[in-house]
């Protein structure tokens, strides 16, 4: 079998990318490991992905956005910073929608639901955009060889395929990125999170929160009202010693939300479980290079990022426009796509945008993990200078929104 460009997972990158690929006149195929039943119908996995106003115009410009669920997106006006218990001495950052251009910084929409809508996009029948990508599902792959003028990738049913790029779309821990020699340097955060959707008495004013509590990490992502209680709801995420979170996932429904409102200090009133409950053990990741011969990582096998910026997801969707830009440029005009000159242009721009993101949110997760009295203090002095100094909290509302 013989294609143009082959994509390793049908995740929301994988996903994004063969739309974005859709009427280039590139035989796209997508191998996948899940099966299309769990592909058309994703479960929830507790995950709320902050979405940047730019990230939201990449989605309605692959046709994307229009496909998520009636209710599925939450408007994110505002953020707030939060630096040890409550308190007179508890410090307070507040990013305002008022410094951006926009009436929200962004929108929060479950993973699940971007999964969903990027599926039903991608997979579309046969329209203006152009076909849709061949998926096959189900299958591992295997062995690969990126030498000569062809990709040869052999699947876990002993089926070969060849393609002139492969490209990386399964996950941090990609395992296609590592059979074709790339290393990457990981770093594990010695903490898990839990994340789930969870009701509570006092409105959340469509506020963000990252709160770096003494011993744990709190944050609340607003979503829209419970639809069936009407109550309002927030995506809680709890950050602890794995050995310490543990006890949270299989405690019973009534106690767990009691211990949230009490890790939450009451501040958003009595709290209750409103979804299942999901743990993700934190490691960042930053691969030694993006391209190969014949080869390109994108999304999250490109960068891992730590949750605490919230830029995972929409560095991942910068990294799919800016290889698919030069993918559609290049085939237009009758050039090899795998050109490594092409592939180092990607390399450049991608890393220019995430370098930076990336050592920033390591350098703050690294810091509000840690307990010494030096590093609290340090975390209280940011926190109140940057409460203090407006410029530095347009700059980060225009990093939320993605418009600078």
């Amino acid at each position: 079998m013989h294609c143009d460009v082959l994509i390793t997972g049908a995740g929301p990158a994988g996903l994004s990318l063969a739309r974005a690929l859709r009427g280039s006149g590139l035989r796209v195929t997508l191998v996948e490991s899940q099966t299309v039943a769990a592909l058309q119908a994703p479960a929830f996995d507790g995950r709320e992905i902050a979405l940047t106003q730019h990230s939201a115009g990449l989605l309605r410009q692959l046709g994307i956005w229009e496909h998520l669920e009636t209710g599925a997106v939450a408007p994110l006006r505002d953020a707030l910073v939060l630096n040890g218990g409550p308190g007179r001495r508890q410090g307070r950052m507040v990013i305002s929608h008022q410094l951006s251009p926009r009436s929200e910084l962004g929108y929060l929409v479950g993973n699940h639901h971007i999964r969903r809508a990027a599926f039903e996009a991608a997979l579309a029948p046969a329209d203006d955009s152009g076909a849709p990508p061949e998926l096959i599902d189900g299958l591992q792959v295997g062995p690969i060889d990126t030498r000569g003028d062809r990709c040869q990738v052999t699947l876990s049913d002993g089926r070969t395929l060849h393609t002139r790029l492969l490209v990386a779309a399964d996950s941090r821990h990609s395992s296609t990125r590592r059979a074709v020699g790339i290393s990457a340097q990981l770093h594990d955060y010695g903490r898990t999170m839990l994340v789930c959707a969870m009701t509570h008495e006092q409105p959340h004013h469509e506020t963000a929160w990252e709160w770096f509590d003494h011993g744990q990490t709190l944050a609340l992502l607003p979503m829209n009202p419970c639809p069936d209680t009407g109550r309002p709801r927030s995506s809680a995420v709890l950050t602890l010693p794995h050995q310490a979170l543990q006890p949270l996932l299989t405690m019973e429904a009534a106690a767990f939300g009691q211990a949230m409102t009490e890790r939450f200090h009451h501040q958003l009133g009595p709290m209750h479980l409103a979804s299942t409950r999901h743990a993700y053990p934190l490691v960042g990741v930053w691969p030694g290079g993006l391209v190969s011969q014949r080869f390109a990582a994108v999304g999250d096998a490109a960068v891992g990022m730590h949750p605490v910026t919230a830029h995972g997801f929409n560095l991942g969707l910068r990294s799919i426009d800016t290889l698919a830009r030069l993918l559609r440029q290049a085939h237009a005009g009758g050039r090899d796509i795998a050109d490594p000159a092409l592939l180092r242009s990607y390399e450049r721009t991608h890393r220019h945008a995430s370098r930076g993101l990336y050592l920033a949110t390591h350098a703050v997760a690294s810091l509000y993990t840690r307990e010494e009295a030096p590093a609290r203090l340090l975390r209280q002095a940011l926190v109140d200078l940057g409460e203090r100094f407006t410029p530095f909290k347009r700059a980060v509302a225009a990093s939320l929104t993605g418009l600078h």
